[in-house]
């Protein structure tokens, strides 16, 4: 429904991930372009990623510049931003009405930073205000300053045979290796793995996978 709003032709559909097994990952659509995961920030986590910041500063890594990245500054809007990078890194997959908001916001947005972009984003009313019917993200009340745990979507998309992660909350994308049109589900669930792994009292995981209709 989110996807029609924003002019984009239902050739391309979001289907709920049931599970991380074979026989599940074989009941979702094919092919798969992209994956959204929800998760929840614990302290673990952001341990984990201000590590893996610093890691990446020191080694350095490869990141194709035809990555479209943007940051997040708008609160909550992480679903949003996941189903942009989402479609964005996939453009070309993609069927848009003449008349899309997001084609539009896409297009004017290119040759942009990932910052110029979430400010972009911040004043762009046709996609700000539909964007929390996507993130189902179930917070009815803003959480207090103290609130320890929050969700957040990422989108993992292959671009160029490498499987990034998108997060705008992060600096920049995370490159998690070599991928292929075929195995790329298999591909982002084992990169899903990593997150439950690190937060195994955790249940609150769900994954999304952008499929063929």
């Amino acid at each position: 429904q989110f996807l029609r709003q924003l002019g984009i032709h239902p050739d391309w559909q979001f289907v709920d991930v049931y599970g991380m097994e074979p026989e599940l990952l074989s009941m979702v659509p094919r092919p798969v372009c992209a994956v959204l995961l929800l998760f929840p920030i614990t302290e673990k986590y952001e341990t984990f990623r201000t590590e893996e910041e610093e890691r990446i500063k020191a080694k350095g890594q490869d990141v194709k510049s035809s990555v479209y990245f943007m940051k997040q500054t708008i609160n909550n809007a992480c679903g949003t931003i996941g189903l942009i990078h989402a479609i964005a890194n996939n453009r070309d997959k993609m069927n848009f009405e003449t008349n899309s908001s997001l084609k539009k916001f896409l297009e004017d947005s290119l040759s942009m930073t990932p910052e110029e972009r979430a400010k972009y984003l911040e004043t762009y009313e046709a996609i700000r205000v539909t964007h929390e019917s996507s993130a189902h993200e179930g917070q009815t009340e803003a959480p207090s300053i103290d609130e320890k745990v929050d969700l957040h979507f990422i989108a993992l998309v292959n671009v160029g045979g490498h499987l990034y992660e998108l997060d705008g909350r992060k600096p920049f994308p995370i490159n998690h290796g070599e991928t292929s049109d075929d195995s790329f589900l298999e591909d982002a669930i084992e990169v899903c793995k990593k997150f439950m792994e690190r937060d195994p009292e955790e249940l609150r995981f769900n994954a999304i996978a952008l499929s063929a209709a």
